[in-house]
């Protein structure tokens, strides 16, 4: 059920997708940034058993 928002719909609907937009980007980069960390610290713990 969609709330009546008037004259400011525009507005209130476009800056919902703006956060939503945000917020999924955030999560992204984060999930990225720590599947890369994850993988340079195998690297490092394979080299300090190896060597």
């Amino acid at each position: 059920m969609m709330p009546d928002l008037g004259k400011y719909a525009v507005y209130v609907l476009s800056s919902y997708a703006v956060s939503i937009a945000l917020i999924v980007a955030l999560v992204a980069l984060s999930v990225a940034r720590a599947r890369k960390v994850k993988r340079d610290l195998d690297r490092i713990e394979e080299r300090v058993k190896n060597g």
